[in-house]
């Protein structure tokens, strides 16, 4: 039985060694499906990736695009602000010359009224001296004091109605 165990021996180390290999195997096996299932899981992380890349560039390019567009409003609103300073400054000015131009008119109304106040009591101081050297010379007085020329009517004459015409009365 000597011979025997060798070989037993033997046969149980290959043996072990072959259990061993094919545990190996097996843990080889697993590894590269766990690696393959990692690159997978890799490439569509890195794709996701580069998608979030392409999305995130698309957002700076309408942020900076936004931007110039709010620059563009701000300068918009400062012009408009600027004219309607303008505007209003020139309607300031404009009623300013308007209220002179209304002072003015309003002087020389007053300095029309008080010529005419003037010429009405020299007219009645003259028509007082009229009246004064009339009666001194015992001459009848041509008008009284109270007179006033009165405009002339005009007559309407009546049109007679022909055929045809409409009478609203």
């Amino acid at each position: 039985m000597a011979p025997s165990a060798p070989r037993t021996r033997a046969a149980a180390a290959i043996r072990m060694k072959q259990i061993a290999l094919d545990n190996q195997g097996r843990i080889i096996r697993r590894l590269r499906a766990q690696l393959a299932t990692e690159r997978r899981g890799l490439a569509t992380t890195k794709k996701e990736l580069e998608e979030t890349q392409v999305a995130l560039e698309a957002s700076h390019k309408v942020i900076a695009g936004l931007t110039e567009i709010g620059l563009s409003m701000s300068k918009k609103i400062e012009r408009m602000k600027v004219k309607k300073h303008q505007v209003r400054a020139n309607h300031v000015e404009c009623h300013q010359k308007f209220q002179a131009r209304i002072h003015e008119a309003e002087d020389s109304m007053q300095a029309q009224h008080l010529l005419i106040e003037a010429l009405v009591d020299e007219k009645d101081s003259l028509l007082q001296t009229i009246h004064d050297l009339q009666e001194a010379n015992n001459a009848p007085a041509p008008f009284d004091d109270d007179w006033e020329e009165e405009p002339e009517e005009e007559e309407i004459e009546d049109i007679p109605l022909g055929e045809g015409e409409i009478d609203d009365e």
